[in-house]
Parts: C-alpha cells; structure tokens; sequence
C-alpha cells in the first residue's frame, strides 16, 4: 500500500512511499524514512518536544516558500533506548489533519 502526506492548502506531497522499508505505521503515526520525504519544503526546526519514553524530538514545518505551515511533522534524532528504530524518520499523524492530508492507494 502506498502512504501519501500532502499539504491541506497546496495539495504538496510532504512525504510518499510503498516500501515497508520507507514507511511504518507506528503507535498510530506514519514514520517515514528521509528518502522518502520531500526535503524541498520539510524543514527540520530547533524546536522540540520531549516524550517521557521516546526522548527528545525536533518539530518539522512545511515551506515553500510562500507558504509556511508549523509543526507538521518530527522527527527523533537519538531517541532513547528501544526506540532506535524511529531513528531520523519523520513522522507524520496518520489521517486528514487540520494542515495535512493522508491518501492510501
């Protein structure tokens, strides 16, 4: 199955892979692999959020240069112990959200 990310204003793919190597659904969330992402318009921030189990993640924004869109996606650099797995994937909410929009074929 095919996972899509697109932006809800511009209809941009954010991220889009068919590959279970490049794509996993985790604790309900999508986890892209870096070749799979649209790194034109995906910018990692300073930003961060800390997970109690996961550690310490950096927000990603969407921008194209004409539009910006905060926090749609993130990604853990070195998460903790047993979550190495999630290592430099960006993820995304798994659904249509407010800014994005998930598209299965």
């Amino acid at each position: 199955m095919k996972i899509t990310i697109r932006d809800r204003k511009t209809g941009t793919i954010l991220a889009s892979a068919d590959d279970a190597a490049k794509v996993a659904s985790f604790e309900g969330n999508w986890y892209f692999d870096p070749s799979a992402i649209n790194s034109d318009v995906l910018v990692v921030t300073d930003s961060t959020y800390t997970c109690s189990y996961k550690g310490t993640c950096n927000w990603v924004n969407f921008s194209d240069g004409t539009n910006t869109v905060k926090n749609v996606a993130w990604v853990y650099p070195t998460p903790k112990k047993g979550y190495e797995n999630i290592a430099g994937k960006y993820a995304f909410y798994a659904g249509d959200r407010p800014n994005t929009i998930e598209e299965k074929q």
